[in-house]
């Protein structure tokens, strides 16, 4: 079967005059049909990721509508599949929903119904597919080398470009970015594209660390250096041997602890506590602050001679509210991360959540967005819970962007999630989004959108 210009739909019977008849009111609406008399044809012509939907009669020669809706099911279980049932049957139009029938038409019926529900089967339809698009994309990056980020912003794909660049050669790396922005990730994508991928990858927060011990768990100590160092430690920097040191909130770092880490950052060496000789290190230091430490250096809260030693690279990491655009793609990977994991169905995204999304001023950036997907995904099918009552409780103070500047992210958006369930095809988008080519194509224009970049070369 060849891909169609817009969304297609199976008709299946064994009476020309409803193949005629359901063909020609679909067509008028703008799908495309294709007809056949028997359960056997359409499987044969069936092929996978079907991007449409399944309308069959139950009673047939050879397979009926039950077998060949247990056949479907097999293939796919989220195929919608409505059946025809005959007048009055209603025990068997319980069974066929049982059995796993998105719907069913009873005859004679109106191409008002028709349309109705094979609408809101080519609907869930479109977002199952789009589902597994994520879930594989999500396999494709467990498979590659590192974290990858998300996003179709401009400022994400400099960002990402300038990660694959530093990923390549040797220097420390200094990430700066408000909390929750990923600085993480960063720094693990870093290293994972590095050729330091096979050696360790030290995490440390210098913040989280007790001061009285800081010391030791970063450069280690011999045995009775002090009190209670009953045996010898290797410390952070000297287990990462040959690979990477991320130090994390590095603002919090003790003064005095700072001359240390420059000294080991010069000399590329570290000195247990207790000891006399040093250790030769291999390392790459990525740092994270959420504070302008040029500032903190000259307000002497923090050394300037190793603000400067840090500041070889630095890579600014941006707020969630200037890559608006990137929200609603955001959310809708995190819901998949979570319910993969959950072993929920992941919830799809619609204009009133889309509204609510971009309206929301993010102060706890992706991390927040990513537990607003995980706690949507856990609570929202339950107990019916909308993104906008969960996003209740933010501050009232914080300024949100005008309206204007609303409408025109929450217009982009809209077209970016269409040209990606649609992957690209135009005539589909604009057929979605009820809007003229001409109208579209400006519309593209205006927000630098090409549809070439949402087409796959394994679409259905």
């Amino acid at each position: 079967m060849h891909e169609p210009s817009t969304l297609p739909v199976m008709v299946i019977d064994d009476e020309p005059h409803l193949r005629i008849t359901a063909s020609q009111t679909l067509e008028l609406a703008g799908y495309t049909p294709y007809c056949f008399e028997s359960a056997e044809q359409a499987l044969a012509a069936l092929t996978p990721n079907f991007p449409g939907v399944i309308v069959s009669d139950i009673r047939m020669p050879g397979m009926d509508g039950m077998a060949l809706l247990h056949e479907l099911h097999s293939r796919d279980a989220t195929l919608p599949i409505i059946l025809i049932t005959g007048h009055g049957d209603i025990s068997t139009a319980v069974e066929a929903m049982r059995a796993g029938a998105w719907d069913f038409l009873e005859k004679p019926f109106a191409g008002d119904q028709l349309l109705d529900v094979v609408r809101r089967g080519i609907e869930k339809r479109q977002l199952s597919l789009e589902n597994h698009r994520l879930k594989a994309e999500l396999e494709v990056q467990q498979a590659a080398l590192g974290p990858r980020l998300v996003g179709r912003t401009a400022i994400i794909s400099r960002l990402a470009a300038m990660i694959q660049r530093i990923s390549q050669v040797e220097a420390d790396v200094l990430l700066f970015g408000e909390t929750g922005t990923g600085k993480d990730l960063v720094a693990r994508a870093i290293h994972e594209r590095s050729g330091r991928r096979n050696s360790p990858f030290m995490a440390i927060n210098c913040g989280a660390v007790p001061e009285n011990t800081i010391e030791s768990e970063l450069f280690g100590h011999e045995k009775g250096a002090f009190t209670g160092a009953v045996e010898r430690r290797i410390g952070k920097f000297e287990h990462a041997n040959g690979g990477t040191v991320f130090l994390d909130e590095i603002e919090s770092m003790p003064m005095a602890l700072q001359v240390k880490l420059l000294r080991v950052l010069q000399e590329r060496s570290v000195e247990r506590l207790g000891a006399n000789e040093t250790v030769p290190l291999d390392i790459r230091v990525i740092a994270a602050t959420k504070v302008d430490l040029k500032a903190a250096s000259e307000e002497g809260h923090f050394r300037e001679d190793l603000y400067y030693r840090l500041n070889v690279v630095t890579l600014p990491l941006p707020a969630l509210r200037e890559r608006r655009e990137d929200i609603p793609l955001l959310f809708q990977h995190f819901a998949v991360v979570a319910a993969n994991r959950s072993g929920l169905e992941a919830p799809t995204l619609d204009s009133p959540a889309i509204a609510a999304l971009l309206a929301h001023d993010w102060p706890g950036n992706v991390r927040e967005l990513r537990n607003l997907a995980e706690r949507y995904v856990l609570l929202g099918a339950a107990f019916d819970y909308r993104l906008d009552a969960l996003l209740e409780g933010v501050n009232a103070d914080t300024e949100e962007p005008t309206l204007p500047r609303q409408v025109e992210l929450f217009e982009k958006s809209l077209i970016s999630q269409s040209l990606a369930r649609y992957h690209g095809r135009v005539t589909d988008v604009c057929r979605h989004l009820g809007i003229p080519r001409k109208t579209f194509y400006d519309k593209l224009k205006k927000h630098g959108l090409n549809a070439d970049d949402y087409r796959h070369s394994s679409e259905p």
